[in-house]
């Protein structure tokens, strides 16, 4: 989730295999009374191309009278990216934005200069179960936009580009691949799909950006020879063609779903305290500052809770 206590995720072993730079086993926490694995960042690897952050929310099941409740919190200089698998989120900020968030949208919200939101269950789903899966990460910003006015933006499924093959099945969120491109606004050269193989099937990942990583939410994959399973991180070398194969685990016959993600490295080194992050570590201390002394925006009709500064 967009709230950040600062746990770092434990890193994972570096395999032997040339085309892996890096393996992440995420560090489960609880946010908002959901459960979340936090790949990014960790100690090994701060960045994935502009991704900073990269949590997977769930899979779980709320149960009648449980909701996930994240209080407003601010950001600057970078964007929140929302996608969900399952359940439902209200989105408010301080923009005076309303959205709930369904099932394979995607949620924009760019900080620049600052922005506050809250994000929970919607008040008339609270009285009977709700499932809840996704994954949020964050994008840091080109310092020439870490300072812009905030905006938000909501893309339907409609909207987003859509390819079906005979191996696989792809959404793309942002950037372009396989023929492809999204028209949801970026400020670096992004990419973001979420991918499904076929059992058996495979996927070809080209060398189109400088830095790319998977995140293999269900099933198993094969990598140059190595089988890999749910909830890992793979960062990739830079310029390798990457081929990705759903492989059957357990004598199961699904396939395997996998988020790609990557960019162009960021144009300076990025800092990051709490739910903030810059190129400048005064601009942090900054936003700290306001932050306490209260100075940031209201969340309209979400006012009356803050989550405070971390001490």
């Amino acid at each position: 989730m967009s709230f950040f206590p600062g746990q770092d995720p434990v890193p994972g072993d570096h395999q032997s295999i040339d085309a892996i730079e890096t393996l992440i086993i995420p560090r489960t926490s609880e946010v908002g009374g959901l459960q979340v694995r936090r790949a990014l960042p960790t100690a090994k690897r701060r960045l994935v191309g502009p991704f900073i952050f990269f949590d997977r929310m769930g899979p779980a099941l709320l149960r009648a009278g449980q909701a996930l409740d994240v209080a407003p919190h601010p950001h600057i200089g970078l964007s929140t990216v929302t996608y969900l698998l399952d359940g439902n989120i209200r989105h408010r900020d301080s923009l005076g934005t309303e959205q709930v968030i369904n099932p394979g949208e995607v949620n924009l919200m760019t900080a620049g200069r600052g922005i506050v939101h809250s994000e929970r269950t919607p008040e008339e789903m609270r009285g009977s179960p709700l499932a809840i899966s996704g994954v949020q990460t964050w994008v840091a910003l080109p310092e020439r936009a870490e300072n812009m006015a905030p905006e938000f933006s909501n893309h339907t499924v409609q909207q987003l580009p859509w390819l079906a093959e005979k191996e696989f099945r792809m959404r793309l969120m942002i950037g372009d691949m396989h023929g492809l491109k999204s028209n949801v606004p970026t400020y670096s050269e992004t990419l973001y799909a979420d991918v499904f193989i076929e059992a058996g099937g495979k996927f070809h990942l080209p060398a189109v950006q400088e830095e790319r990583a998977i995140y293999i939410l269900s099933g198993a994959v094969r990598i140059a020879g190595e089988v890999f399973t749910d909830n890992q991180l793979l960062a990739f070398r830079q310029g390798d063609d990457i081929v990705i194969e759903a492989v059957p685990q357990n004598f199961a016959t699904e396939g395997a779903q996998i988020m790609v993600f990557g960019g162009e490295a960021m144009d300076s080194r990025r800092y990051i305290w709490w739910n903030f992050v810059s190129s400048s570590k005064e601009r942090i201390e900054q936003a700290k500052e306001e932050w306490r002394s209260r100075r940031f925006d209201i969340v309209p009709g979400d006012a009356e809770e803050f989550i405070p500064l971390p001490e």
